[in-house]
């Protein structure tokens, strides 16, 4: 089943490239949240796209707006990824219970024990108010967020 527009967003705690428990819906009241599920770190186009967060931070992560990068990539990993590539938003770990939040949304292909690439736009309330679910191979384009972003203001 996959998370739908109008959904109330399915909840969850992870860890951080850091270590550190992040749950979705400490959010609720404060920011939207860019939910981006994507298959493996130190791969090319998983790379590009959060490179492009990266590149355009303050578009994504302000006063009104956090991402949350969930690969099910080990928490260390994500360290050394994010050391890497000067990434300093969230990445997320669903590498145990192994891919259960990716689950909840949809987004993990059994067959390839990973994500694939999806996106969710929630609100401030909790809300699913924009997704994308693409191929692995196919890239997202962070305007689409931008945009998606803009309609919610």
């Amino acid at each position: 089943m996959t998370a739908e527009t109008g959904q109330a967003a399915p909840d969850f705690t992870l860890r951080n490239q850091h270590g550190q428990k992040v749950t979705l819906s400490e959010f609720r009241g404060g920011k939207n949240v860019i939910l981006m599920f994507y298959p493996l770190a130190f791969t090319g186009t998983c790379t590009g796209e959060l490179c492009t967060i990266r590149d355009r931070y303050t578009d994504f992560v302000n006063d009104d707006t956090t991402v949350l990068s969930v690969s099910c990539d080990s928490p260390n990993s994500l360290r050394v990824f994010a050391e890497q590539e000067g990434l300093t938003h969230s990445l997320l770990s669903d590498f145990w219970p192994h891919g259960e939040v990716s689950r909840a949304y949809g987004a993990f292909l059994e067959d390839k024990g990973f994500p694939t690439r999806a996106t969710f736009v929630i609100d401030k309330a909790g809300v699913i108010r924009w997704s994308v679910v693409t191929s692995v191979g196919e890239a997202r384009s962070a305007d689409d967020y931008a945009a998606a972003l803009a309609a919610l203001a």
